[in-house]
């Protein structure tokens, strides 16, 4: 699936665009254990779902998390039926921000 068909496929969801990543909120979203455990999980496996994170957390805060990432710019976010799936935005973080992402990834 092309980037502007992930886009697409959530019209619901908000993202900023490239150019409105905003570095302090980024670098807020990385400060949280549970989102850089979210960022480190999608980077080794690619898209997931989710429902499917075991953080320790509840469902709420969960969601909270994978809210911040993706109105921060870190995540790309598109639901099929009533499953949510995140991505990294790794070429964009890596666009305007070179080197951060793997500066936070093991």
């Amino acid at each position: 699936m092309s980037k502007q068909e992930l886009i697409e496929a959530s019209p619901r969801l908000s993202h900023p665009s490239r150019d409105e990543l905003d570095l302090v909120g980024v670098l807020h979203a990385f400060a949280d254990p549970v989102r850089l455990a979210i960022v480190r999980r999608l980077a080794a496996e690619g898209e997931c779902a989710c429902g499917t994170f075991e953080l320790g957390v509840s469902r709420s805060t969960l969601s909270h998390h994978f809210r911040t990432l993706r109105e921060c710019g870190v995540t790309q976010v598109r639901e099929v039926g009533t499953f949510r799936y995140s991505r990294l935005r790794r070429d964009d973080l890596d666009a305007r921000f070179p080197g951060l992402l793997d500066s936070v990834l093991p």
